[in-house]
C-alpha cells in the first residue's frame, strides 16, 4: 500500500507540475533571490487556536510525509511545529527554513514552489473531505445555541416564514407589474437597439423583483430574528446566495431571452440549451458557496469547510469544462458572426476561445488549491474568482457595445446617408470604445495579480502603470488611426462585382469613380505602412530602444533599393505623374498604343486593363509612352449610310431627325445622349450611291450601344419612308441582244467606327 501511495503521489505531482507550468509561463520574469533544496508546508496560526485544532491541522498536512512548519502571526514557531510533529511517529522534522514564491531563484525554483503548494493543497483538500461527515453534528450543536426562538416559534420556523414572505412579495410584484412591463418588452424592430431596450425592461423587472425580496427579508429578519446567532447568519447567507443565483438567471434571460428569439441580444446557437446549463450553474454555485460559509461558521475546525471547498470546487470545475466543451462550436459561430468577412485573426480567436476558457478554468482551480497552503491564500482565491468573472463579462460587454454602435451607425446611414469619411469615423469610434473596454479589463486583471505574482505594492504598481500607459496611449492611438484609414480607403475602393462578360444589350449606368477615389487606393498601402511604421518606432522609443540606428539602416536600405531597381523607381515615378495629371481613372477605357481596355485596378507601379474579349493586361507605368482616354466627358460618333441616286435627300433628313427626337424621348436611351442624332449632310456621291453622314454626341461609356440603336432605328425609319438604299447591282447591255440581267444585289454596309469605349452593356 505504501508503494501505491507513493506512486499516486508522484502521479499527482507530475500532473500538477505540468498544469502549473502552463500557469507560470507568463511569470518567468518574477524576481527571485536564491533557491533552497526543499520547501516545507507553512501553517500560519492566529494564536487563539486550541491544541486539538492545531493537532488535527498538522496531522492532515503531514499525512503524506511532508514537512510542516507552524507560524504564529507570520513568526516562525519551530517549537510548536516540532512538538506537533513529534506526536506522529512518521512525521518528518523540518530540515530547512521555508521559502515564499518571491524568495525562489530562477524558473525551476518558482515552478517547484508552485507545484509544492498545489500538491499540498490537493493533499490537504483530499484529506479533509472525510471530515465533511462531521458537519451535521456541528450544525446541530450550533443550532441549539440559537438565541432567537427561545420564546414563541422556533428559529427554524421564523426563518422559513421570512423566506415564504419574501417569495410571496416577489411573486405579487411580478403579477402586478407583468402587464406594464409586457408592453415595453416588445421590441419595436429587428435591430439591436430595440431588442436592447426590450431586454433591458425585462432585466429591470427581474432585478426589481430580487431587490424587493431582499428588502423584505432584511426587514422581516430585523423584526423576527433580532439576535445575532446562527439562525440570523444562516438566513442572511442563504438569501444572499439565492439573490446571486437569481441575478445569474436574470442576466441569462437578458442576453439569451429563452423562448423569445426576437428579443435575443446574443445570437448564440442552441441558446435554450445553454440557458438551462446557466440555470444549473446559477443554482449549484450559490448553494456551494452558502454551504462552505455555513460550514466554516459552525465547524469546530477548518477541515470540514476545507473538504467541502475541495469537493465542490472540483465538481464545479468539471462542470465548467463540460460546458465550455459543449459550447465551443456555438461560441465560434458567435465570434465569426461579428464580421461580414472574418479575417485570419478572428478565425483563430473563434477556434481557440473555448479552449482558452477551459485552460483558464483549470489554472484558476489549481490556484485555488494552492491558496490553501499560502499565508495570503484568501487574496489568491479572491483574485481567481474575480478573474473568472472578468474574462466572461468583458467579452460580453465588448460584443454589446460593438453591436450597439453598429446599430446606431446603420440607422444614421439610413437617415442621412453615408460617406467614406463618416464610415471611417464610425469605425474608429467603435474601435476606440472597444479598445477602452479591453484596456480597462487588462488594468483590473493586472491590479489583481501584480501584487500576488510580483510582490508589487500599490505605489509601485501606480508607477509601473504610468510607464505602461505612456506606451499604451501611443499604441492605442496608432491602432485607432489604422482602423480609421483602413475604413476610409475601403470606402473609396471601387467595388467591381461583375463576373464574366457583360451583357451588351443592357444599359449600365456610369460607374467611373472620382479622381480622389482613384488616387486613394493607390496610396492605401503607402499610408497604412507609414502609420504602422511610425507607431512601431514611437512605441520602441517609449520603451527605451534607440531608434537612431534603425532609421539610418532603413535609409541605407532605401538608397540601395533605389539604385538596384531603377525600372521600379521609373514605374513608380511615372505612375505618380499620371495620377497628378488625372490621365485616367478606374472604369475608363484607355488605349496605350500597344494595348487597350477598361482600367480595372491601379497599383503603385502598374495598371490592369480589361480587354473587350476578357483578357487582363498588366501595363507598367514606365512603359506607357502615350495614352488615349476614350471615356472622358463626351464622345461624338459619326457613321455613313448609302442611299440610291433616286432617293429624296430632304425626306431622308426629316426621317432621321424624327428618329433622333424619338431617341431623346426614350426613357432608356435618352439620358445617355448629349446632342441628338441628326444628318450632317451628303458626304460623297459615287457611281452607285449617295453617301450621307450621321452623327450624335453621347456619354462615352454608352457610345457603342447608342450607335447600334441609332442604326437599327434609322434603317426602320428609311424603309417606312420608302427611301431606297443603294444597291451594288450592275446592268450589262449587248449589241442586238436583249437586256441581260446579272450580278446579284446586296445592301452595302458601312464599316463600324473605331470603338471609343467598350460595349457597356
Amino acid at each position: 500500500m505504501d508503494e501505491a501511495a507513493v506512486g499516486w503521489g508522484r502521479l499527482k505531482r507530475g500532473v500538477a507540475g505540468l498544469l502549473a507550468a502552463l500557469a507560470l509561463s507568463a511569470t518567468t520574469f518574477i524576481p527571485a533571490v536564491r533557491a533552497q533544496p526543499s520547501s516545507p508546508v507553512v501553517l500560519t496560526l492566529r494564536g487563539d487556536e486550541t491544541p486539538e485544532t492545531i493537532r488535527k491541522m498538522v496531522d492532515a498536512l503531514s499525512s503524506a510525509g511532508r514537512q510542516v512548519e507552524v507560524r504564529i502571526g507570520g513568526t516562525n514557531a519551530a517549537a510548536p511545529a516540532a512538538a506537533a510533529a513529534a506526536s506522529k511517529p512518521d512525521a518528518a522534522t523540518p530540515e530547512s527554513a521555508p521559502r515564499s514564491m518571491a524568495e525562489e531563484e530562477g524558473f525551476q525554483g518558482q515552478l517547484n514552489a508552485v507545484v509544492d503548494r498545489i500538491v499540498g493543497g490537493l493533499d490537504y483538500g483530499g484529506t479533509a473531505i472525510p471530515s465533511i461527515v462531521q458537519l451535521p453534528v456541528d450544525w446541530e450543536q450550533a443550532w441549539e445555541r440559537n438565541l432567537n426562538g427561545r420564546n414563541g416559534p422556533s428559529a427554524g420556523w421564523r426563518s422559513f416564514g421570512i423566506l415564504c414572505l419574501a417569495l410571496a412579495v416577489g411573486f405579487a410584484f411580478r403579477l402586478a407589474s407583468t402587464a406594464w412591463f409586457a408592453r415595453r418588452r416588445q421590441p419595436a424592430g429587428p435591430e439591436f437597439t430595440p431588442r436592447l431596450i426590450a431586454a433591458g425592461w425585462g432585466l429591470l423587472q427581474d432585478v426589481a423583483t430580487i431587490m424587493l425580496a431582499l428588502v423584505t427579508v432584511r426587514l422581516a429578519r430585523n423584526a423576527w430574528l433580532p439576535e445575532s446567532d446562527l439562525a440570523m447568519f444562516a438566513l442572511t447567507t442563504v438569501t444572499n446566495g439565492a439573490a446571486i443565483g437569481a441575478l445569474y438567471i436574470a442576466v441569462g434571460r437578458f442576453l439569451l431571452a429563452p423562448g423569445r428569439p426576437e428579443r435575443r441580444l446574443m445570437p448564440l446557437p442552441r441558446a435554450e440549451r445553454h440557458y438551462r446549463s446557466l440555470i444549473f450553474y446559477a443554482v449549484a454555485t450559490p448553494l456551494a458557496v452558502t454551504s462552505i460559509l455555513l460550514a466554516h461558521h459552525v465547524g469546530t475546525g477548518p477541515l470540514p469547510a476545507t473538504g467541502l471547498i475541495a469537493l465542490t470546487g472540483f465538481a464545479l470545475m468539471l462542470f465548467k469544462l463540460w460546458f465550455f466543451n459543449d459550447v465551443r462550436h456555438d461560441l465560434a459561430v458567435l465570434i465569426l458572426s461579428g464580421a461580414q468577412q472574418p479575417g485570419p485573426l478572428r478565425r483563430l480567436v473563434a477556434a481557440g476561445a473555448a479552449w482558452f476558457y477551459m485552460a483558464v478554468t483549470i489554472v484558476l482551480w489549481l490556484v485555488s488549491c494552492a491558496a490553501a497552503m499560502m499565508t495570503n491564500g484568501g487574496r489568491w482565491a479572491e483574485a481567481a474568482a474575480l478573474t473568472e468573472v472578468a474574462i466572461i463579462l468583458i467579452p460580453i460587454l465588448v460584443i454589446g457595445v460593438s453591436s450597439l454602435l453598429n446599430c446606431r451607425a446603420a440607422r444614421r446611414e439610413a437617415i442621412v446617408g453615408t460617406t467614406p469619411l463618416s464610415q471611417a469615423g464610425s469605425a474608429a469610434f467603435r474601435a476606440a470604445a472597444v479598445g477602452v473596454i479591453w484596456a480597462a479589463g487588462f488594468f483590473i486583471l493586472a491590479r489583481l495579480w501584480a501584487g500576488l505574482l510580483l510582490g508589487v505594492t500599490s505605489s509601485e504598481f501606480a508607477v509601473v502603470m504610468r510607464q505602461i500607459a505612456g506606451v499604451a496611449v501611443f499604441a492605442f492611438a496608432g491602432w485607432v488611426a489604422l482602423v480609421f484609414l483602413h475604413s476610409f480607403f475601403d470606402g473609396y475602393t471601387p467595388q467591381r462585382v461583375t463576373i464574366g462578360p457583360a451583357d451588351e444589350d443592357v444599359v449600365h449606368e456610369a460607374s467611373v469613380p472620382t479622381r480622389l477615389a482613384t488616387v486613394l487606393p493607390v496610396l492605401r498601402g503607402v499610408v497604412l505602412g507609414a502609420v504602422l511604421g511610425l507607431t512601431i518606432l514611437i512605441v520602441l522609443s517609449r520603451l527605451g530602444v534607440d531608434i537612431g540606428p534603425l532609421l539610418a539602416g532603413f535609409g541605407i536600405l532605401g538608397l540601395a533599393i533605389s539604385f538596384g531597381s531603377q525600372a521600379l523607381v521609373r514605374d513608380i515615378v511615372s505612375g505618380l505623374f499620371f495620377m497628378l495629371e488625372d490621365a485616367f481613372r478606374v472604369g475608363e477605357y484607355v488605349d496605350t498604343g500597344r494595348l487597350k481596355g477598361t482600367v480595372e485596378k491601379i497599383s503603385l507601379r502598374s495598371m490592369q486593363l480589361r480587354h473587350q474579349s476578357g483578357q487582363i493586361h498588366t501595363v507598367p507605368f514606365g512603359q506607357v509612352q502615350s495614352l488615349t482616354n476614350a471615356s472622358r466627358d463626351w464622345a461624338t460618333v459619326k457613321f455613313n449610310v448609302r442611299l440610291d441616286h433616286s432617293a429624296d435627300i430632304e425626306q431622308a433628313r426629316k426621317a432621321i431627325k424624327k428618329t433622333g427626337i424619338a431617341l431623346l424621348e426614350d426613357p432608356e436611351f435618352g439620358p445617355h445622349f448629349i446632342a441628338p442624332l441628326k444628318m450632317q449632310g451628303v458626304a460623297d456621291i459615287t457611281d452607285s450611291a449617295i453617301v450621307i453622314r450621321l452623327k450624335f454626341t453621347g456619354k462615352p461609356n454608352q457610345a457603342s450601344m447608342l450607335q447600334r440603336e441609332a442604326l437599327k432605328r434609322v434603317y426602320r425609319a428609311l424603309n417606312e419612308a420608302r427611301i431606297p438604299f443603294a444597291s451594288n447591282a450592275v446592268t450589262v447591255r449587248g449589241g442586238d441582244q436583249g437586256v441581260q440581267a446579272g450580278a446579284a444585289a446586296a445592301i452595302s454596309t458601312v464599316p463600324p467606327p473605331t470603338p471609343l469605349a467598350p460595349a457597356a452593356g
